[in-house]
C-alpha cells in the first residue's frame, strides 16, 4: 500500500492528519510505502509520530519502506539534521544547531533522557532560565516519559523530536507513545468505565492524582511546566483518545474532540524571548516564578 505523507505543521488540524494516518494503518494491509512527494515540510510532531508509527507497524508484523526518492531537498535536509533519516534510511546524521534529535526509548533510561532534555532541548540558551528552574522543568518533562513507561503499555516505547524555530522565536518538543492512553488508565483506576475522556485527562492533570495504588507513584507531574508556560506565554498540548488538553498564558482547557488517537501525545512550545526566568524562591521566599 502506498501512503502519501502530506505537509504537516503543528496546528490542531495537523495532529488530526497524523491521527487519521494512524487509524488508516490500523485498518489496512501492513505492507506500506511512505511517499513524501506531496510533503513540503514536517515539523517535530510529525517526525516523532511517523517514527513511532513505523515501529508500531513493524511490531505488528508489517513492513514500512520509506521512499526517500520522493523527498524534496528541504524535507531531506530536515530529516538528515534531526537524525530520522540516519535511523530509517541509513543516511548520514547531519547535526544542526536548531534540531533536537529524533529519539526512541524502548525502556526508561534516566541518565540518558535527562541529558537529552538538558543538553539538546532546554540547556542550549534559546530560553533563558536559571539552572535551578531548568532542572525543575526537565524533571517535570521526564515525568511524561516515566508515565509512558509505567502506564503506557505500548510495547514499542516512546518517541521524541524537537526543533528551535528562530524566525518564529519558539522552541518545540513532542513526546508520543502508542499505548493504551491516559483516559483508559484513569477509568480503570477509578472504576468508572464511562468517564468522558476530557474529564479523565483533567483528573490526570490535577496535582497529586496518580493511577498507582494509594497515591504512590505519580500523576502527569506537569505543575512546574504548566506554571512556566503561563509565564512564558508558551503552550502545552496533550492528546489522548478523543481528549485534548490545552494550557497557555490565558487558559487551561480540557475538551472532547472528534479526532481519536489511542496513545498519548504531548506537544510543548516555549517562547524564545529576551527575558531571564527563575524561580521566585531564588530571590524571595515565594515558591512561584
Amino acid at each position: 500500500m502506498n501512503v502519501k505523507i502530506p505537509t504537516i505543521n503543528d496546528d490542531v488540524s495537523d495532529f488530526d492528519r497524523l491521527f487519521a494516518l494512524w487509524e488508516q494503518l490500523n485498518r489496512q494491509d501492513l505492507d506500506i510505502t511512505f511517499d513524501f512527494s506531496g510533503c513540503r515540510f514536517l515539523r517535530q510532531n510529525a517526525v516523532a509520530f511517523l517514527g513511532g508509527l513505523i515501529r508500531l507497524v513493524r511490531y505488528l508484523g508489517g513492513n514500512v519502506r520509506i521512499d526517500d526518492s520522493t523527498f524534496i531537498p528541504d524535507v531531506a535536509n530536515n530529516l538528515a539534521k534531526n537524525g530520522f533519516s540516519g535511523i530509517f534510511s541509513g543516511k548520514a546524521f547531519v547535526r544542526s544547531g536548531n534540531a533536537i534529535p529524533y529519539r526512541e526509548d524502548g525502556e526508561s533510561e534516566n541518565v540518558s533522557l535527562i541529558a537529552y532534555l538538558r543538553d539538546q532541548w532546554l540547556g542550549r540558551g534559546w530560553v533563558h532560565v536559571t539552572e535551578l528552574l531548568r532542572n525543575r522543568i526537565i524533571g517535570t518533562v521526564w515525568e511524561v516519559y516515566a508515565n509512558g513507561f509505567e502506564h503506557g503499555e505500548s510495547g514499542i516505547g516512546i518517541f521524541s523530536c524537537g526543533q528551535h524555530y528562530p524566525q518564529l522565536r519558539t522552541l518545540k518538543l513532542t513526546i508520543v507513545d502508542f499505548g493504551v492512553g491516559i483516559p483508559a488508565n484513569v477509568r480503570n483506576f477509578l472504576g468508572e468505565p464511562n468517564l468522558p475522556s476530557d474529564r479523565a485527562l483533567e483528573w490526570a492533570f490535577r496535582p497529586g492524582n496518580s493511577t498507582k495504588p494509594e497515591g504512590m507513584g505519580r500523576g502527569l507531574g506537569l505543575d512546574i511546566l504548566k506554571q512556566f508556560i503561563k509565564v512564558n506565554k508558551g503552550q502545552l498540548e496533550v492528546f489522548s483518545h478523543d481528549a485534548y488538553a490545552l494550557v497557555d498564558s490565558g487558559t487551561e482547557r480540557y475538551l472532547t474532540r472528534k479526532s481519536y488517537f489511542q496513545g498519548t501525545l504531548v506537544n510543548i512550545s516555549l517562547v524564545c524571548d529576551e527575558l531571564h526566568y527563575c524561580l521566585s524562591s531564588e530571590i524571595s521566599n515565594e515558591p512561584l516564578f
